[in-house]
């Protein structure tokens, strides 16, 4: 009997470390599975790092490509916003070569030739003797009031000599309209006796002789050689040194230089004519102040374009003399301006 009781509380013995090691046997392998779905884990988070990396490094590559996409677009938005393509002109490079410079200057010559065929100086003259009077008299006033204060000069001293011999006060009378009119007495009396005295009466075809006359210059000089003498030359005026500046086909501001750096564009038979083609068009479209830009008709010619009015219909009402249907600065223009349209101005104090 005590062993029975001795053989049961061995066997209970045994049968409660069998139930106390039970939970160890299963926590194992438990643990065992936890780790591996650890690794498990930790294995699937690491190759969604590398894909999302290599995902990430193409965008990188891609980035630049995006930039080209917008630039042309917003470029484009900006130029249709700016006017029509037929009145838009794009800026020539600063960098313009002297080929395309020259190819540029003459194409503006020959596109004004058709918009002025009838251009001709704009003072009125029968002889070299009225056209060197009347250039001198034009400084610092316009043509038309020299046209309408020269008949009355010409008609009471006619020739060099009478001129030459005329008392002061009664020129300067005469002359009053056109503005210091005590300096240009004085310079008409003297080359009308330079006129008498050293060349017979006659005015010289010579550039050197004429700049020697007082009141004189080159501008002046070639003024008279190109349309009394049909000699070629560039008349530099005001209208003249705006314009060529505008267009860039010099950035010189002297005269003499402008002259020598614009003729260096054409060939010398072309220089009388480009002058009255410039000189027109700075007088009936290209204003110093309000040029009529959206009335232009070299607008894609000209870097300076926008400077001035751009809309069509407000343009058309900035045009002076014949283009803008007003009266002519001539009282007796050549017939060929007539036929084109252009009217005759009005005598001095008429109107």
């Amino acid at each position: 009997m005590k062993k029975t009781a001795a053989s049961k509380k061995s066997a209970a013995a045994d049968r409660a470390s069998t139930t106390e090691e039970a939970p160890a046997t299963e926590k194992a392998p438990a643990a065992k599975k936890s780790a591996a779905a650890k690794k498990t884990a930790t294995a699937k988070k690491a190759p969604a790092k590398k894909a999302s990396a290599r995902k990430a490094a193409p965008l990188k590559r891609q980035a630049p490509a995006k930039k080209p996409a917008v630039v042309p677009k917003k470029a484009a938005a900006a130029v249709k916003g700016v006017a029509p393509a037929k009145t838009v002109a794009p800026k020539p490079p600063r960098g313009e070569s002297r080929t395309a410079l020259v190819r540029r200057a003459r194409r503006i010559n020959r596109e004004l030739a058709e918009v002025y065929p009838y251009a001709h100086p704009e003072l009125d003259f029968e002889n070299p003797f009225q056209l060197v009077v009347a250039t001198v008299l034009s400084a610092q006033t316009t043509d038309l009031r020299v046209n309408q204060t020269t008949p009355a000069l010409f008609a009471k001293y006619p020739t060099p000599e009478d001129l030459a011999a005329a008392v002061p006060e009664e020129v300067e009378e005469i002359l009053r309209p056109t503005g210091f009119f005590r300096a240009k007495t004085k310079s008409v009396i003297g080359l009308s006796k330079a006129l008498a005295e050293d060349f017979g009466g006659e005015v010289p075809g010579r550039l050197e002789d004429l700049v020697k006359l007082p009141g004189v210059g080159r501008k002046t000089a070639f003024v008279v050689l190109g349309n009394a003498f049909g000699r070629p030359g560039i008349s530099v005026d005001t209208h003249f040194q705006r314009l060529v500046r505008r267009w860039r086909w010099t950035e010189e501001t002297d005269p003499d230089k402008i002259e020598a750096a614009v003729g260096a564009l054409f060939p010398k038979s072309d220089w009388t004519d480009l002058s009255h083609h410039v000189i027109w068009h700075g007088r009936r479209i290209c204003h110093a102040r309000k040029p009529a830009c959206g009335a232009c008709p070299i607008a894609p010619l000209c870097p300076a374009y926008g400077e001035g009015e751009t809309d069509p219909e407000k343009a058309k009402k900035l045009l002076k003399y014949e283009k803008g249907g007003f009266p002519g600065q001539r009282l007796k223009p050549p017939q060929a301006y007539l036929d084109a349209g252009g009217k005759p101005a009005p005598p001095l104090g008429a109107g």
